[in-house]
């Protein structure tokens, strides 16, 4: 088999079980006014220093469009959950933050969701999480650069 055949055979195993698992967790997603992508936002800004970033920069953590996000967030200030204010170093920037409130809702939520990734990944060994975690982090950094004559 070749080089580029296992990468594709490997790709397809892992989009195909990040699917799988997402779309169970999903349709366990606890009931109570936030949805499964306002958890996200919430769960972004937990864990950024201050509990705030910049639109921009939090756009790159989502799967949304910018005016996507924007609406998202709207809804999410409107709730009380976050604040939008401009950018102290760039007015041209929007800095979001996690107010306490929207903390609180990360806790209730996360701790429920969080037992059913818990209960999903219990398919694998704490050797295996390990493993899991190191090659993902690996492939999100972009690996090595390609040099002409790979494939």
């Amino acid at each position: 088999m070749s080089d580029r055949s296992e990468a594709v055979d490997a790709w397809e195993a892992l989009y195909r079980a990040q699917v799988a698992v997402l779309r169970q967790l999903r349709a366990e997603f606890p009931d109570g006014g936030t949805s499964f992508i306002e958890y996200d936002v919430l769960f972004n800004l937990s864990r950024q220093q201050n509990h705030a970033l910049r639109i921009r920069d939090l756009n790159k953590h989502l799967l949304l469009t910018q005016p996507s996000v924007s609406r998202l967030l709207d809804r999410l200030a409107a709730r009380g959950l976050v604040t939008k204010d401009s950018d102290p170093d760039d007015a041209r920037g929007t800095v979001v933050t996690l107010t306490a409130a929207g903390l609180d809702e990360f806790r209730r939520v996360g701790a429920r969701h969080s037992r059913s990734i818990a209960q999903k990944m219990s398919a694998l060994t704490a050797e295996e999480l390990r493993q899991l975690t190191a090659l993902t982090d690996k492939l999100r950094a972009g690996g090595p650069p390609s040099s002409p004559g790979r494939r």
